[in-house]
């Protein structure tokens, strides 16, 4: 992989440039500028309908390497060909009800600016059975920041990374200097980290048959930004096409490094805790409140005071797991408002599964390794099979349960 990133230097310094423009790039200037050789013929098997070939009514028996969850085996044949999608899903609250939450893996969530929140939403083994072609359904998609690319990290070497753009060195003025610091520029550290061109998803080098707007979605018409929609099996396509599925054009599996982790039976506690919190104060439209249901033994997720939808299926957001994870938060001072999170070292954590909450503690020794959970003894955190939501607040702030 790294002799195809000195071969493609110059790709790599002109794509740059072409990040940083307003407008977006189009699929043909892409398709031209991508090299031959990261072309494959490789593509998933489909059902003449245009979805992965999958028979949902087998047995579960296949454990998803992500959250644990069960699976048919031929779910588990079709997701052994791809490596999982991450993609920015804002939560601005005109962008609500979101597109695809519901069928996540693992969820990230922390403030994006301004005490708006944005997820990183891993997308892997629950929706194969529901990814087709022609269908735009994650969203909305946002821009890119340089903490959520330290959490995408963990799925990969080079992880499928999907945003509208991001947070780059803007200027003021033509000419002028960064007015973003160099530690706040996502888009420069996907080109530093060797994605660029590669696997990193920005929807500026995608087509239309892959990510387009939808005003409407919603039953309202929104603002422009809170418009993109993308395809799951469209971007696993593409990433295919770029000889990026579970194993890529060197041999190296997406997963040779990746550190699952643990799962047990789950059992309801009898205990009905239920945590609330808010990342900044006074933002009541983002605050969250994770509602234990005993009957599911999962979490139903409040948001800003109102149960939060999946616009695809019409359903409550649930997950089985919930963690808090308490971080350095640090603003940049600059004009756009960056925000930084210290997402390696360790730090103080919260675990609500079966109806109770676990005091531990979390540990990330670096941006590619896996973040690490345990209890106050350093025993590593087991966690029910099913969607794991990780809520990230400032260190200092208050947590009800």
């Amino acid at each position: 992989m790294k002799e195809f990133v000195k071969k493609n230097l110059f790709l790599i310094i002109g794509g740059i440039g072409l990040y940083l423009l307003s407008t977006g790039i189009s699929y043909a200037t892409f398709s031209f500028l991508r090299p031959s050789s990261m072309v494959s013929p490789v593509a998933p098997l489909v059902t003449e309908e245009g979805g992965f070939k999958v028979d949902v009514t087998a047995p579960k028996t296949e454990a998803c390497p992500l959250n644990g969850a069960k699976y048919t085996k031929s779910e588990r044949e079709a997701w052994e060909k791809l490596r999982p999608l991450t993609v920015m899903i804002e939560n601005h609250h005109d962008s609500r009800p979101q597109s695809g939450l519901s069928n996540a893996d693992v969820v990230y969530e922390a403030v994006a600016e301004g005490g708006i929140t944005r997820f990183l939403a891993v997308f892997y083994c629950d929706i194969i059975s529901q990814a087709r072609s022609g269908v735009y359904d994650l969203g909305p998609v946002r821009s890119a920041r340089t903490y959520y690319l330290d959490w995408a990290s963990e799925y990969g070497e080079y992880p499928l990374y999907v945003h509208v753009g991001g947070a780059h060195c803007s200027q003021a003025y033509e000419g002028g200097p960064c007015t973003t610091p160099k530690q706040a520029q996502a888009l420069e550290q996907i080109g530093d980290y060797g994605w660029l061109k590669y696997n990193d998803m920005n929807q500026f080098s995608l087509g239309y048959n892959i990510c387009r707007r939808e005003p409407e979605r919603t039953g309202r018409t929104v603002a422009t930004e809170h418009t993109m929609y993308c395809g799951s099996f469209a971007l696993w396509q593409e990433a295919l096409e770029r000889g990026l599925g579970v194993v890529d054009e060197d041999g190296n599996r997406w997963d040779e490094n990746f550190v699952p982790w643990k799962f047990k039976e789950e059992d309801a506690s009898g205990q009905s805790i239920s945590p609330e919190f808010n990342f900044w104060e006074g933002y009541k439209e983002y605050e969250v409140k994770w509602e234990y249901d005993s009957e599911g033994n999962h979490y139903k997720r409040i948001n800003g005071g109102t149960s939060l939808i999946d616009n695809n299926s019409q359903e409550q957001l649930t997950a089985k797991n919930v963690v808090i994870q308490f971080v350095r938060e640090r603003a940049t001072g600059d004009p756009n408002k960056h925000l930084l999170y210290t997402t390696t070292g360790e730090g103080r954590a919260l675990f609500f599964q079966d109806g109770q909450v676990i005091k531990g503690e979390w540990a990330k020794a670096k941006r590619q390794s896996r973040t690490k959970f345990t209890d106050l003894n350093d025993k590593e955190i087991k966690f029910n099979p099913g969607p794991i939501w990780i809520e990230v607040l400032p260190i200092g702030s208050e947590v009800d349960y």
